[in-house]
């Protein structure tokens, strides 16, 4: 009888530890993981072939682990370049270890969430740049920690939020080739006017200022409002030039006898 209960007992502990190993991850970063690969539009295949879930996710392209040879926590996800498409990937809520994303060198389009703060909570490094996003740059980025934003050539409009200067450890930020508009804030000032541009709205130190802006906007305009002017004027005087004369002209030659018999 004492066999058949050791027996029971080696059974039962072999059960938890083989249960206990098809999660080669934490739950969440797992969770994570798999929400992310079904809600992201994968042309080349490389999550669907790469991330295989039965084995450690710390292998996984893109992911890294705090500590890579362990069943850990996973503190970055780059997936740049990667050819993926559709909009802003789903399930990141699941990494909450997370501290570093990047995306850039996609295609991924639509907006960028406006719940992204609660997204990624505690991100410190955000690249999407080179993709399709549009729509504003959402104020909820303002009360993340972040260091590093990059947000470059996209499809971005609108003006950059004020509440930029609530980020305090932002380090590095670029916002160049968008469509925003409006005065850059005063506190961004420090990072390169490079940073800026592209941004045809975009005006204030580092770029040139609004007032410039403005003046030579409406130079441009007074410029075409005095071609089109002139434009009006050359037409008017050449309909004169190629209608009146010559009816003045044959006027005057049938009128020239009469003058004559009368004189």
């Amino acid at each position: 009888m004492s066999w058949m209960v050791g027996g029971i007992k080696f059974l039962l502990w072999f059960l938890l530890l083989s249960s206990s190993s098809f999660c080669f991850g934490s739950e969440l970063d797992v969770t994570c993981l798999k929400t992310l690969q079904k809600s992201v539009i994968d042309p080349r295949g490389i999550l669907k072939s790469s991330w295989n879930f039965s084995r450690f996710i710390c292998g996984f392209t893109g992911v890294e682990c705090w500590q890579p040879d362990e069943d850990d926590r996973f503190l970055s996800l780059s997936l740049s370049n990667l050819g993926l498409q559709g909009q802003f990937p789903q399930g990141l809520e699941y990494c909450t270890s997370l501290v570093s994303l990047d995306l850039s060198n996609n295609n991924f389009s639509g907006p960028i969430p406006l719940n992204i703060t609660r997204q990624v909570t505690y991100l410190t490094f955000l690249d999407l740049s080179y993709n399709r996003f549009s729509g504003e740059i959402p104020i909820g980025i303002c009360n993340m920690d972040l260091n590093v934003l990059n947000i470059q050539h996209n499809q971005l409009s609108g003006q950059i939020p004020r509440q930029f200067g609530e980020i305090l450890r932002l380090t590095s930020l670029n916002v160049a080739d968008n469509q925003l508009s409006g005065l850059i804030p005063s506190f961004l000032s420090k990072f390169p006017a490079s940073n800026f541009a592209g941004n045809q709205g975009l005006c204030g130190p580092p770029l040139d200022d609004c007032g410039n802006a403005n003046k030579a906007c409406l130079g441009s305009r007074r410029i075409n409002d005095e071609f089109i002017i002139g434009s009006a004027a050359g037409f008017v005087v050449g309909f004169v030039v190629a209608f009146y004369f010559p009816h003045m002209f044959i006027f005057s030659q049938r009128l020239h006898p009469y003058v004559y018999r009368i004189c």
